[in-house]
């Protein structure tokens, strides 16, 4: 069964808490605030903005007292041809030294900054064409909402928060930009408005249920955390690749999606990038690795079949749970197999409310 009502409550057990969401908003707001007005480093940047799973309205609540995250882009006007990955970085430094000195972390790609409340993944990039600086620029890009809370979005230069104007004009075609990588010394593309436009765009194919999945999968995995790949955004592109349009539930989309790695992808595949097609989103994922996650996947796909087939609601429900965990809620008391069903009588929260309408 699909027992929506359940998994509506397991969703808002899993997604983030409004405090989280809280930490989240102003750990970022006042990174993006110091950077523009830095006298520094404000003249070298364009824009900044969200992306992320946070963004992508993707983001599930964080297990073993680990802090939310957020990733802020920030474009530059830095030439690649005369600043070397480090280069750029550096330019950085002092900014970070006065406003989180002990707290920041150079790593390949990015600059991790760790609060006691929030983690910050600050992503530096560069050479933007100046048709896309107009976009880089614009509200569709520079929100902080994140996608489940838009009841209509779409990327370009005239889009608008208060007005659905321009909901039906063509989206922008985005264009990868360079962000420095360290340990390979080379200015490497990447596009995250394309994994965020087309998130928007699977979510209405599947009915606003696509988000969901992911959010639910992604927990799932947390629960099995062997082995350690695929997680965070290679799991939801994978997720993304078999999730079919048109599920007309999360139980739904859940068990399809499992049931496609199954049959589709026994063998570890090579999944394109949305906006860097030449990039392997698997790449980092071993042979070995993907096999023990196949298997896994395989037994996930049994019993999610089994709970979506299940016409006994209590059985169900119990096998939903025995699949997601705690989080998933248990059916009221004293209600049996087979049995007159106890009406439920707690408040329930929808977790699509007609978004992305």
């Amino acid at each position: 069964m699909e027992v929506k009502s359940y998994f509506n409550d397991f969703l808002s057990n899993i997604r983030l808490t409004e405090n989280q969401v809280k930490d989240l908003k102003t750990g970022h707001s006042t990174l993006r605030t110091r950077l523009l007005e830095d006298e520094n480093i404000s003249s070298i940047i364009i824009s900044t903005f969200l992306q992320g799973s946070y963004r992508r309205a993707t983001a599930v609540r964080p297990k073993n007292n680990n802090k939310s995250d957020v990733d802020v882009i920030v474009v530059t006007n830095l030439d690649p041809e005369e600043y070397s990955p480090q280069e750029a970085l550096d330019l950085f430094i002092p900014f970070l030294d006065e406003h989180y000195n002990g707290k920041y972390k150079m790593q390949g790609r990015s600059i991790g900054i760790e609060l006691s409340y929030v983690e910050l993944d600050l992503v530096i990039t560069s050479a933007p064409s100046e048709i896309q600086e107009s976009l880089l620029k614009s509200e569709s890009v520079l929100i902080t909402e994140s996608l489940e809370d838009l009841n209509h979005w779409n990327l370009s230069k005239s889009w608008s928060f208060s007005t659905e104007e321009s909901k039906d004009e063509p989206a922008w075609k985005t264009e990868p930009l360079l962000i420095p990588d360290r340990e390979a010394d080379s200015w490497e593309q990447t596009d995250p408005l394309a994994q965020i436009k087309w998130t928007w765009e699977k979510n209405a194919a599947c009915n606003t249920h696509y988000v969901n999945v992911v959010k639910a999968l992604k927990w799932w995995k947390k629960l099995n955390p062997n082995p350690k790949y695929p997680k965070g955004y290679p799991l939801e592109h994978f997720v993304g690749t078999c999730c079919p349009d048109g599920i007309s539930s999360v139980a739904e989309g859940i068990t399809l999606t499992l049931e496609s790695i199954v049959e589709n992808y026994p063998e570890k595949p090579i999944l394109k990038d949305h906006g860097v097609p030449e990039h392997d989103v698997f790449k980092r994922i071993t042979d070995e690795e993907y096999q023990e996650f196949y298997e896994l996947v395989s037994n996930a796909a049994t019993l999610a079949r089994e709970a979506l087939d299940c016409q006994d609601k209590v059985e169900s429900i119990g096998l939903w749970r025995d699949l997601f965990g705690s989080k998933f809620p248990e059916p009221p008391k004293g209600v049996t197999k087979n049995g007159g069903f106890t009406q439920r009588t707690e408040a329930t929260t929808s977790v699509t409310g007609g978004r992305f309408g």
